[in-house]
């Protein structure tokens, strides 16, 4: 299976939603919009780039859109062998993985996107994009110019970001230039992220990272912070707060998705699938992972480019018996949930759902509830996986768990 990744602020474009509209998946955005109490339909349609720069409305939208895609892949019955997400993209990446649940998401996006605006207020900055040094001469150029300036992604091989004052960003570009860099780029965002510059947004941000649930994680997902892989709900909380002003170290978060993938049980090329707006991130993983296969899933045609990717690895292929479920291969069954809400597993007098791996289901079992109503097991097997997280917004026919038949 693949390794998601979601991009973060600064792939945001205007009408970036429009060819989602009519996807059952657009149903992610009503529901996100009435648990922040904005209007983001009107963000993915209708805003225009200037609106769509703002941090508060760039954060939501982006995450949002990630939600949306993330929401139609899940319904072809694709998980992901781990996750990662570059900057606000490791919100999206952390609901793949089940480690937050879908409001509790939205919320705390919303409040980043709010708390990081407040800062870029107080404290004026930007983020310039430079390509051709490596990440010790930009960190040189930073010192050199003597000022508040930093390194503040790590994108790939010979492509950086630096973040901080205008004039002294500017400042540092120039040395850079003498350093070797052939490019300079503004990044279309709002202020210096990922620098000293965002302190002030912490003590906002852990606030509301104190009073969200996480979730032990279904598959790991690479921070930010140190590329390293987590799968402990309990250590997030640190671990967002220090993204703030901590550098993306994207392209060592790269090298370790590739690794996990190579000791994982997938016997293909390490495929590497972009869950969002505008693909930015495709260009950066095949930089750093030149044999890594790369499909980045912005508008719903991408999603065929998926499937004929993963021909003979996931493609389901229909349910001729009638039952609520769908096949995969000849002895693979898919149990499907029978309306939208939100998934939790269930237990009391009906049954307990078991827990995978290799549990026995017999038909009836109780497997679980979107939103009180119950996810019984149709078929009779082993219980390979539950692909639903507890939290996790569904719809109707969107894969709850995966049996092989018996």
């Amino acid at each position: 299976m693949p390794a998601f990744v979601f991009p973060g602020q600064g792939s945001q474009r205007p009408g970036m939603g429009r060819s989602w509209r009519d996807h059952p998946s657009w149903d992610v955005v009503q529901d996100a919009s009435h648990v922040a109490g904005r209007d983001i339909e009107r963000l993915l349609l209708d805003a225009e780039a200037g609106e769509l720069t703002e941090t508060r409305n760039a954060q939501l939208a982006t995450f949002v859109m990630g939600l949306v895609v993330l929401d139609a892949v899940e319904r072809l019955g694709i998980e992901p062998t781990a996750c990662a997400g570059h900057s606000l993209g490791e919100y999206t990446a952390l609901v793949a993985a089940g480690g937050v649940g879908f409001e509790d998401a939205v919320r705390l996006v919303a409040e980043r996107g709010e708390a990081m605006q407040e800062a870029a207020d107080d404290n004026p900055g930007i983020m310039l994009a430079i390509t051709g040094i490596d990440d010790e001469r930009a960190r040189i150029a930073c010192r050199r110019a003597d000022g508040d300036v930093w390194l503040a992604n790590s994108n790939a091989p010979g492509e950086c970001v630096i973040a901080g004052r205008p004039a002294d960003v500017y400042r540092a570009a120039e040395v850079a230039v003498e350093l070797g860099a052939v490019r300079t780029a503004e990044v279309k965002v709002s202020g210096a992220f990922h620098t000293p510059l965002m302190v002030p947004a912490q003590a906002r941000l852990r606030k509301a990272l104190e009073v969200t649930t996480f979730y032990p994680l279904a598959v790991p997902v690479v921070a930010n912070v140190d590329s390293l892989p987590h799968d402990a709900g309990d250590e997030w909380p640190s671990l967002l707060s220090a993204q703030l002003r901590s550098p993306v170290r994207w392209r060592q978060s790269v090298l370790s998705l590739a690794a996990i993938m190579r000791t994982g049980e997938w016997d293909g090329d390490s495929l590497i699938c972009e869950l969002g707006p505008g693909g930015p991130l495709s260009a950066l993983v095949r930089a750093t992972v030149p044999e890594a296969l790369t499909v980045a899933i912005a508008v719903p045609d991408d999603l065929d480019t998926l499937v004929a990717t993963l021909t003979g690895e996931t493609a389901l292929l229909g349910s001729p018996d009638g039952h609520q479920g769908e096949r995969l291969y000849v002895s693979e069954r898919l149990i499907i949930s029978p309306c939208a809400g939100i998934f939790d597993v269930a237990s009391g007098p009906a049954g307990t759902s078991p827990e995978p791996p290799g549990a026995l289901v017999e038909i009836g079992d109780l497997l679980g509830l979107v939103s009180g109503t119950e996810v019984r097991s149709p078929f009779a097997g082993e219980l390979m996986g539950v692909i639903a997280h507890p939290g996790e917004r569904v719809q109707p026919g969107q894969p709850i768990a995966w049996l092989r038949a018996r």
